[in-house]
């Protein structure tokens, strides 16, 4: 029942006294009571059940209040240990060299040490533990100390780190006025509680931008120079249009001068500096095409925002008002919007270009020219294989006819068959088949585009020399009278040519002529020499003068083989074709006729008189009074015996040989060296006697010497030259033999 009268959560001191109060009420009723109840003795029995559950119930209060007084000496000790605790934690945070604080689960403030949030100390006294954490974000964003972005409000900086706050793990750098910077460490606790770290990293922060600026520093330097070292113009423009940066070269090629440029200035300035020496060049090269890629380029540069046409790379091309100049030009945008304008000098490239189309213009034509020629010479190559059918012919015809005769004159029947006239006449017509096949061999060199001219400065009184000894006994049995004007001037031609050409037109004058003469006459014309052949011959008609220069063509047929071939004239226009002479006719019908070939001089000065005269005989020593001895090497036996025959009936003695180890044998045994030497080229055993000849040079010196061959290739002919020889052609020219052997001069016995 007592424990219906007082409520058991009340402290125990009020419990005593109340349930004191209620006993004391009690008593009193019982007293008041005694007389009028009957049942006395029941009344003081509860009374002493009452007084003992009272005497209960205080027992149970004083051990309450014991335990109580326990309790309460434990709580004051756990508090004394928590309030020891906070100190320490306190003393612990404050010992912290960066800003720290602690959020509870709650996002409440519980606390903070000294330096957190010291770098605003205009609301630093405005955080107090209990404070919550959006509160917190709120005061901060409106700190005076806090350098916001460009453009961002307290209130936009409030949301976007509330936003952070909601993470577990936050790093971020806190920008402050004065060049300050705070780094914000906000991390999640075990308790779902917040730990924020803030560290002053303002030295570290300046630290790498001094390093970050020494680093662009460098770049710059690079950069700079790696502009520099271009060959292109290069210069850069930021989003505005103002200029960021450039290189000489740029400068060099827009023919700027220095002052104009300067950082900042517009991209439209300086392409009107760049448009007073430069013009645009458009696609179709008039000036309404360059007006309009002028405008272009300038819609392009100013455009202020990013568009189709804006954003691609553009080209365009600078041509100098007066200068050859061209600029090739190229214009991108960058990521920011900016640009970098280049020029390249094209210049070469365009003049490479027009050469080239030129020569593509001139190669077309020459194409076309060759396509002619070659037309012309199929045509030319057709007539030339109907001329070749004809040629074989009449060559057959002729060959036969005099090898025939030879044939009839040495079988004869009767018993004179070998007297001196019948040997005459067989040795004139084997002098006939020699000509015939010289000729012919003449036409076929003269037709192969390989066989090349060897041009020299060449003593042209020589060669008339030669030629008017070799003439003079042929026109005298004519009775002619042959007249060689001597000459000593020095042409440049190539010496067989040229002696072919004299040798046939002045054989032809001579076989033409019945009454007269014939005149070889030499006549100047600036820095080149005219030779001239006049004859008193029929003359040629107009209309035959071009006929007269084709193989087997004779005017007058009664002219046998012996006499004319109709091959003379045909080698001298294609000898003078060859060798780029001009060949010339004038011809007057029952008068005769004049064939002149003008021949260039050479460099040469002139040199003394040459020995010449009409014989052909003045001035030179009589073969059989100079008692020349002649080696003489050659493998075929029958040549060399007629070369024996020949040279022995001119008064020269002949040392004769068939090869190398009996030419030289021959010379030691009889202790002898000759004064001339004929070798010939192909001898027995593969031996060269070109290389007989070095031999002999080795041991007796030099000699005047003669290679005797068939070959008329060129490679043989350089071979000689290289060795300061001259060849003699098979069949030998009994009149250039002649005039050799009557030029040596004796050289003194060893």
């Amino acid at each position: 029942m007592s424990e219906t009268l007082v409520d058991p959560d009340l402290p125990p001191d009020v419990q005593i006294a109340r349930l004191t109060q209620i006993t004391q009420v009690l008593m009193r009723r019982v007293e008041t009571q005694s007389g009028v109840s009957t049942d006395a003795y029941s009344q003081f029995e509860r009374a002493v059940r009452l007084e003992d559950q009272v005497r209960l119930r205080t027992q149970e209060l004083e051990r309450a209040l014991q335990m109580l007084s326990e309790s309460n000496v434990a709580l004051s000790q756990a508090n004394r240990q928590i309030e020891s605790a906070r100190r320490d934690l306190t003393s612990a945070i404050e010992a912290v060299q960066e800003g720290f604080a602690i959020f509870g689960d709650d996002d409440v403030l519980l606390l903070f040490n000294a330096r957190f949030c010291a770098q605003m100390p205009d609301v630093r006294h405005l955080l107090k533990p209990g404070l919550h954490f959006d509160e917190y974000i709120r005061i901060v964003s409106h700190s005076a100390m806090l350098e916001l972005p460009a453009g961002v409000t307290p209130r936009d900086w409030a949301t976007t780190r509330t936003q952070r706050h909601r993470a577990e793990h936050v790093i971020f750098n806190l920008s402050l006025k004065g060049d300050r910077w705070l780094q914000i460490s906000e991390h999640r606790t075990a308790n779902q509680g917040t730990a924020i770290v803030q560290t002053d990293v303002t030295d570290l922060m300046r630290s790498e931008r001094e390093q970050r600026e020494r680093l662009l520093d460098n770049q710059g330097r690079i950069i700079r120079a790696t502009l520099d070292h271009l060959q292109q113009g290069v210069a850069i423009f930021d989003a505005a249009g103002a200029l960021a940066g450039w290189n000489r070269r740029f400068r060099h090629l827009s023919h700027m001068p220095a002052t104009t440029f300067d950082l900042g200035s517009r991209a439209d300035r300086l392409l009107d500096q760049i448009l007073l020496n430069f013009r645009v060049t458009g696609s179709r090269g008039d000036a309404k095409g360059d007006a309009q890629a002028e405008m272009r380029l300038r819609r392009w540069l100013g455009g202020t925002g990013p568009s189709p046409h804006e954003t691609r790379p553009f080209g365009f091309e600078l041509s100098h008002r007066d200068h050859a100049l061209i600029l090739d030009g190229f214009a991108q945008r960058l990521p920011d919007d900016g640009f970098v304008l280049s020029l390249t000098d094209v210049t070469g490239e365009r003049d490479a270009l027009r050469r080239l189309a030129r020569t593509n213009e001139e190669l077309e034509s020459r194409v076309a020219a060759r396509t002619d020629e070659l037309r012309d010479a199929l045509e030319r190559a057709e007539r030339s294989n109907a001329s070749k059918i004809r040629f074989v012919a009449a060559a057959s015809h002729d060959l036969l006819q005099p090898l025939s005769a030879a044939k009839l004159y040495l079988s004869a029947p009767d018993a004179d068959r070998y007297s001196v006239s019948n040997v005459e006449k067989a040795s004139e017509a084997l002098n006939s088949v020699e000509r015939i096949i010289e000729a012919l061999l003449d036409i076929s060199r003269l037709d192969t585009e390989e066989q090349g001219v060897e041009l020299a400065d060449l003593p042209l009184g020589d060669l008339l020399n030669s030629l008017a000894q070799s003439f003079h006994p042929i026109a005298r049995s004519k009775g002619l009278k042959l007249r060689i004007r001597p000459s000593f001037a020095y042409v440049r031609s190539d010496a067989l040519y040229l002696q072919r050409i004299l040798q046939n037109l002045i054989s032809n004058a001579i076989r033409y002529s019945q009454t007269g003469g014939v005149l070889v006459g030499v006549r100047p014309r600036g820095d080149k020499l005219r030779i001239e052949v006049w004859d008193t011959g029929p003359g040629i008609r107009p209309e035959n003068q071009k006929v007269i220069f084709e193989e087997f063509r004779r005017l007058h047929r009664r002219a046998s083989a012996s006499e004319g071939m109709g091959l003379g004239l045909a080698i001298v226009d294609r000898a003078c074709a060859r060798l780029g002479h001009a060949l010339e006719l004038r011809s007057v019908p029952d008068k005769g006729s004049v064939f002149s070939v003008t021949v260039p001089l050479s460099q040469h000065s002139q040199h003394g008189p040459q020995s010449a005269s009409e014989d052909g005989h003045r001035g030179l020593q009589s073969l059989e009074q100079k008692g020349l001895v002649a080696l003489l090497v050659d493998n075929d036996a029958q040549l060399r015996r007629a070369l024996v025959a020949l040279l022995e009936g001119w008064g020269v003695t002949v040392l004769d040989a068939s090869g190398p180890e009996e030419a030289m044998a021959l010379i030691d045994d009889l202790d002898f060296v000759p004064d001339l030497m004929l070798i010939d080229h192909q001898l027995d055993d593969g031996a060269d006697g070109l290389d007989l000849v070095v031999l002999l040079r080795r041991r007796f010196g030099w000699r005047p010497t003669r290679i005797i061959s068939a070959d008329r290739s060129r490679q043989l002919r350089e071979r000689c030259a290289r060795l300061g020889l001259h060849l003699m052609s098979k069949p030998i020219d009994t009149g250039t033999l002649h005039h050799f052997l009557a030029c040596v001069s004796i050289s003194p016995q060893n």
